[in-house]
């Protein structure tokens, strides 16, 4: 795990806490001493030209901090005020809103605060003679710029993404929602990257038992470092042990817009373009937000395809080996002597011979995703056809394994979100183990266990398979079936 030893050991070193000192010397060798004397860390030294002991101090990290903000609107005007006045500089406390010109200006004299602003890219201004420091807002942390989602894309819709930086996502999701309403709690986690986290949701249409359960359990988490979105979501969701996901993500704003309007609650990270939303529902992890943006029927269509096809990709090898295996009597019988006639020239038992065939899939798909971009498609395609082809000559396998593994394969890509898809390939393995050896009764079997399993999960207090378990009529506009836009664009019901 990379969150191991050695951030433990960081966690372990003691860290100083207190006030800032009167003398401003004294600040900046703690601020070395603490940060190693880091080649990043700029120091700049201001004097007064009437008396030497009234100096000021800018500090900030260079990459963090915007340079051009502070040499125009934080050094430039300190330099011109020590020039036009012999007095004390501690007034600056309560001149500074007029000597620094940058947007936001804050007075601490914590020694943590102090120490945090500078991290996060702020820029503090230390006053000889003086316990207080003046942060300044001048944060400019890199970023990549907004661009076509990668993992969630449609035809017809907005092509804007979220990004690594935590302020351009909460940005892109007030543009869309001008209401004062959206309300935005920030939070630091991580004991050791201090990572930002900001909750938004909507107040009078979220639920605010869940709002305080969400704040609750972000508070609670207690680890060394956040760096992806999964970090949050495996430490706050309601069951730990279960494959399906309890909470969905996505990278695209009007998705978590769309989720804010009927009430349910964004977490973002700093960091990761995927934002949380909870509570989820089975339901959603079939939706897509295309399914807005064209006709009701056509998306109604789509999701009844979607779900057809996670039972397909879930279900089709572990059948097909059940019934060749065990249950040859339910084949027709020109299908059954077509298939037996493929399998006469393959050496190895169905379960193998499938089981190879879902493995080069796999590891053929995998090596599709790590490989460079310009021949990561050709070689997963190219690599499937080849492959395919020379196994059925060569005898390893049947024609039909080749189709039944592709029908899976293809089945798996329409599903709009990459955790049910994971999902299927976790169950799809373990239902072909099962029908080996107990046929259809294991599926059936394995099956009950799974539904039954669904049926005992909660995402942060809501069922996993509401609004169908428990039936609820009115909720059911937007399940598997989209209901006119008119019928679905009002507050989500709490009872």
């Amino acid at each position: 795990m990379r969150i191991g030893r050695s951030l433990k050991k960081a966690k372990e070193k003691p860290t100083t806490y207190g006030n800032l000192s009167d003398d401003i010397n004294e600040n900046v060798m703690r601020l070395m001493n603490e940060l190693g004397h880091s080649s990043d860390l700029s120091v700049r030294m201001i004097e007064s030209p009437h008396q030497k002991s009234v100096k000021a101090a800018v500090i900030h990290l260079d990459g963090l901090a915007d340079a051009n903000i502070i040499n125009e609107n934080i050094v430039d005007p300190l330099i011109k005020w020590f020039k036009e006045n012999d007095q004390i500089l501690t007034e600056i406390e309560e001149r500074a809103s007029h000597i620094l010109t940058v947007s936001q200006l804050t007075v601490k004299e914590s020694w943590q605060e102090f120490i945090s602003a500078i991290l996060t890219g702020d820029t503090v201004v230390l006053v000889n003679g003086s316990t207080k420091a003046v942060i300044a807002n001048t944060n400019n942390q890199p970023s990549r710029a907004i661009t076509e989602p990668t993992s969630q894309t449609v035809i017809r819709g907005p092509k804007d993404s979220f990004t690594e930086n935590l302020r351009t996502n909460t940005s892109l999701i007030r543009a869309r929602i001008q209401n004062p309403d959206v309300r935005l709690v920030s939070l630091k986690i991580g004991n050791v990257t201090q990572t930002d986290i900001g909750i938004m949701y909507i107040q009078g249409i979220a639920d605010e038992s869940i709002v305080k359960e969400v704040k609750e359990r972000v508070k609670g988490i207690d680890i060394d470092g956040v760096l992806e979105s999964n970090y949050i979501e495996e430490l706050i969701r309601d069951d730990g042990t279960t494959i399906f996901p309890l909470l969905l993500n996505t990278e695209r704003p009007d998705a978590v817009v769309g989720n804010l309007l009927e009430g349910r609650i964004a977490i973002i990270i700093q960091g990761t373009p995927f934002v949380l939303i909870v509570p989820a529902v089975f339901s959603q992890f079939f939706q897509s937000p295309e399914d807005y943006y064209q006709n009701q029927y056509i998306s109604s269509f789509l999701r009844l395809l979607r779900l057809g096809a996670f039972f397909l990709a879930t279900y089709a090898s572990s059948i097909y080996l059940a019934l060749i295996t065990h249950h040859q009597g339910l084949i027709p019988t020109t299908l059954i002597v077509s298939l037996m006639a493929q399998r006469e020239t393959v050496p190895f038992p169905a379960i193998v011979e499938i089981l190879v065939m879902e493995m080069a899939f796999e590891v053929l798909r995998e090596a599709g995703v790590r490989m460079p971009r310009a021949i990561g498609p050709a070689v997963s395609i190219v690599g499937a056809l080849i492959l395919g082809q020379a196994a059925v000559e060569a005898g390893f396998v049947g024609a039909a394994v080749v189709i039944i593994v592709a029908i899976s394969a293809i089945s798996s890509f329409t599903l709009p979100n990459t955790s049910l898809v994971n999902v299927t390939r976790g169950i799809r393995f373990m239902l072909l183990f099962i029908s080996a050896f107990i046929g259809l009764y294991g599926i059936l079997l394995f099956t009950l266990c799974i539904w039954l399993h669904m049926s005992s999960l909660r995402s942060f207090g809501v069922p996993y398979f509401a609004p169908f378990a428990p039936f609820r009529f009115k909720e059911q506009k937007d399940g598997f079936f989209r209901f006119p836009l008119p019928s679905l664009l009002k507050k989500p019901s709490r009872k």
